[in-house]
């Protein structure tokens, strides 16, 4: 019998494969062999993980059973008892591409490790930080406190946790200390500025000083004295110099006070009679003056009782006694008898004088009664009376009084302006203020020669000496001054030479001249300060020729400007909806930028024009971008429809019935899908990948069912071929055997009871069955010599199959196998047709009608089974 089978689906080969494999068969040996290996494997690994759990506490032994053991369970446990970090760095070293878990355990506790130790090293880093802060002289608390900060973040173990603790009590304590060493001297400056004005004796003050310069002995001999700030050392020196002047002053006052008390108690121990009142006059006007004062005061009520115990004198003087604190008493002498009788408006004017004086007296204004005093000395007044004589020495006596004081202070202030002018060397301010300073120090002396009188000249000579050493260095740096002004002055003449060269030589290189011009402007406003005698004319001679140089770039620049301008229309011009805008504005944009390299004009008007240049470019990409914003709704349009349409997909239900009649339906669907997909335009760029995997995704979902479909139905057909090809081999088996039976109906009913397959299937195996069942009747020897008759090529044809399929033929085979390459060898060579395919030759071989032994049946099984699983 011959049947033909062609292009049977790959689904069909599968079952038939799948049902060849559901026969029993006997025990493999492989099967045994497999089951005796995996005992021994449990065997092992049960050994392993003994020996693994064993190794506690030895971890060389732990690594050796790492190392050695096949398990991943047993090398686990082993792992466990490992510790130390040069083991750990080894098993990690040998686990790491054999086992991730011990390697990534064996990681983690070296990196623990590391960790720790980065702690424990920035722990004792801070501890060495905290004894290098106390052995430091200055100690400041911010460095204590970023110490903190850094202890804060690190986790120490509690030995180095105890040490810190120990060091930073020991920084808090000298913190301590610094805050009341601080505190001891601020009160010591403060005591020594209070004792200037508590009003304390000579004696008071001069214990508080020797209390405060102990004090400060004890802090100057502190540990903490390096912490102290600079100021305050200098606060407590200027407090105590001013407590000393104040001490001094008082000393100096109790001297005059108890030289005038000795010479009181002296007097009073006298005899009266023995006393001279112009003696006593003399001799206590010639002993040091007091300031005005309560005890003053009580000195000179017990001098004028003194003075009125003492007989009155032989001859007496135009003036009588004056008061202690008046004028010193001259020495007596005869009146002037030529002198004319005082006038009324002389007299009133010498009162209005008098009273002036008095006046300026009470103010403490002793120019302005020098003044008076003058006036009344040049005055012709002519004979005073006795009284008014004796207002006009009183008043005299105490501006001479006045005087003196004012002397001496002068002198204490003139000696303040030395001190003051001594020290300004060491200040280092800058030149202004120093020469300020000293301008001041030296209008101070000034304003001194005019209230106290002329200074003594050993303290003009050292007050001259300071100012000029003081400032020396102000009046060098006004020097160079001066320097720099005359130098930039020749170099204000060469900027003018350069412009009126650059002018002269009339280029036409309009960037070299823009950039000279501007260059000349900056250089000229970088010019320092000029004397104002050369800088107006200065000034003067660049303009004219900056001018002369500007003129015709100013003419150019006209001209530039035009062509921008222009620019600025053609873009106007141009249509935004044509393709080539955007090239035709960037050239014009690479224009612009050529004409701005050629020549940039004047700042303002080059923003100006830009300004109004990009204004017009913009617009034209606003309006391209709002015809790209219509083209982009487009795009979602088209977006939502393709969403659509993979909805439609994903919710396809496909109608029960016929399986063909379903798949016909599935691929309606698909190309009408693809159709309409086709028809829609482009989608959003974003969107167009993720789209297109979603329409992929639902496709494959439609398509998905469609294989289920396909592939029930191949597998229906598939039962069916094999079930009739068994058949057919069964019938033409019974036919070479002489065993088929006359009932020709009982093979038909047979063949009728499987189900019927595609026509071209049909067709073949039924022309295979209906030979082989007329060969039933009387002609059947005929049929069975052509069965065995092609017994050879059928195995020759399988051989050929095998050899195009790579299907191994036996050893049995092996050289029909070898000869049998060689000549599909040179038939491929030869031929020039194209091959058939092995689906197609696998057809040819089922439709050749022959005797078929069970080992080419069995080798038919297999080519069916390759071929199939080779076409899926």
């Amino acid at each position: 019998m011959m049947v033909v089978l062609i292009h049977a689906k790959p689904v069909m080969f599968e079952f038939l494969f799948k049902l060849s494999a559901s026969k029993p068969s006997a025990p493999d040996p492989v099967v045994a062999e497999q089951a005796a290996a995996s005992a021994q494997s449990a065997s092992r690994r049960a050994e392993q993980v003994a020996r693994a759990h064993a190794v506690a506490g030895d971890e060389a032994a732990a690594f050796e059973c790492i190392v050695s053991s096949e398990f991943a369970d047993a090398r686990l446990i082993a792992a466990e008892h490992v510790h130390s970090l040069p083991l750990l760095e080894k098993v990690h070293q040998a686990m790491r591409n054999t086992d991730r878990r011990v390697a990534k355990l064996m990681q983690g506790r070296i990196d623990l490790i590391r960790h720790q130790a980065a702690e424990t090293q920035r722990a004792q880093a801070s501890i060495d930080t905290a004894q290098r802060l106390l052995n430091d002289d200055k100690l400041s608390p911010n460095q204590v406190a970023e110490l903190d900060r850094q202890w804060q973040v690190i986790k120490a173990t509690p030995e180095l946790a105890s040490a810190f603790i120990v060091a930073r009590a020991a920084l808090a304590a000298r913190l301590e200390a610094q805050v009341v060493l601080q505190r001891a001297v601020i009160d010591a400056v403060a005591a020594a500025r209070a004792s200037v004005s508590n009003g304390q004796s000579a004696g008071e003050l001069a214990q508080t000083l020797a209390r405060l310069d102990a004090q400060h002995a004890q802090h100057a001999q502190s540990p903490e004295r390096a912490s102290l700030p600079k100021h305050l050392e200098s606060d407590f020196i200027q407090a105590r110099e001013q407590a000393q002047s104040a001490l001094q002053a008082l000393q100096q006052h109790q001297a005059v006070f108890d030289a005038r008390q000795a010479a009181l108690t002296e007097w009073q121990a006298q005899d009266a009679a023995t006393l001279d009142a112009d003696t006593l006059k003399r001799a206590w006007q010639a002993l040091p003056r007091l300031p005005e004062s309560p005890l003053s005061d009580s000195l000179q009520q017990q001098f004028a009782a003194v003075l009125a115990s003492a007989p009155a004198p032989v001859q007496t003087t135009e003036t009588e006694a004056t008061p202690a604190h008046a004028a010193p008493v001259l020495a007596p002498r005869k009146p002037r008898q030529e002198l004319a009788p005082v006038s009324k408006e002389a007299t009133q004017q010498l009162f209005k004088v008098l009273d002036a004086m008095e006046a300026a007296l009470q103010d403490g204004l002793l120019h302005v009664a020098s003044e008076h005093d003058k006036t009344l000395r040049d005055s012709k007044h002519g004979r005073l009376t006795p009284a008014q004589a004796d207002r006009l020495a009183h008043v005299r006596g105490q501006f001479k009084q006045l005087a003196d004081w004012a002397r001496w202070g002068g002198n204490v202030s003139r000696e303040e302006l030395v001190k003051a002018g001594e020290e300004l060397p060491a200040q280092e301010l800058p030149m202004a203020e120093l020469a300020k300073k000293v301008g001041s120090l030296r209008e101070r002396w000034k304003s001194l020669d005019t209230l106290s009188g002329p200074a003594p000249k050993s303290l003009w000579e050292r007050f001259d000496a300071a100012c000029s050493l003081a400032y020396a260095p102000a009046a060098q740096h006004f020097k160079l001054l001066a320097d720099e002004r005359h130098g930039n002055a020749a170099k204000a003449q060469e900027l003018i030479a350069e412009t009126a060269a650059l002018a002269a030589e009339e280029s036409t290189d309009w960037k070299h001249v823009a950039s000279a011009s501007q260059r000349l402007r900056q250089a000229w406003t970088r010019l320092g300060t000029i004397d104002r005698k050369e800088k107006k004319r200065l000034d003067t001679e660049f303009g004219a020729a900056l001018d002369a140089l500007s003129k015709p770039l100013d003419t150019q620049r006209q001209i530039e400007t035009a062509r921008r301008e222009q620019l600025i229309v053609e873009v106007g011009l141009l249509k935004p909806s044509e393709r080539n805008t955007v090239d035709m504005l960037k050239a014009l944009q690479d224009k612009w930028q050529e004409l701005a390299k050629a020549l940039p004009l004047e700042r303002r008007a080059e923003q100006a024009l830009w300004q109004r240049f990009r204004a017009a470019c913009d617009d034209i990409f606003a309006q391209r971008k709002e015809t790209a914003h219509a083209a982009d709704h487009e795009r979602r349009e088209h977006l939502h429809a393709r969403v659509a349409l993979c909805v439609s997909l994903e919710t396809a239900v496909v109608p029960e019935g016929d399986d063909k009649a379903r798949a016909t339906s599935i691929q309606h669907l698909l190309r009408d899908t693809r159709a309409a997909w086709n028809a829609t335009g482009p989608v959003p760029r974003a969107n167009e990948a993720k789209i297109e995997q979603r329409y992929q995704e639902a496709v494959a979902g439609v398509q998905a069912q469609a294989d289920a479909i396909a592939e029930r139905a191949g597998a229906a057909q598939a039962n069916a071929l094999r079930d009739k090809l068994r058949l057919v081999q069964a019938l033409e088996t019974a036919l070479l055997e002489g065993d088929a039976g006359a009932d020709a109906a009982a093979w038909l009913q047979r063949w009728s009871a499987l189900p019927p397959l595609d026509t071209q299937y049909e067709r073949s195996l039924q022309q295979r069955f209906a030979a082989a069942q007329a060969a039933l009747g009387e002609g059947n020897a005929a049929y069975v010599q052509q069965l065995q008759a092609n017994q050879q090529r059928l195995r020759d044809e399988v051989l050929r199959l095998e050899i195009v399929a790579g299907v191994d033929s036996g050893a049995e085979f092996a050289r029909d196998r070898l000869k049998m390459q060689v000549e599909v060898l040179q038939s491929s060579l030869k031929s020039g047709q194209k091959p058939l395919t092995q689906v197609s030759q696998l057809m040819q071989l089922c439709a050749i009608a022959a005797a078929t032994d069970a080992r080419t049946a069995s080798r038919i099984e297999t080519l069916l089974r390759r071929i199939g699983g080779h076409a899926k």
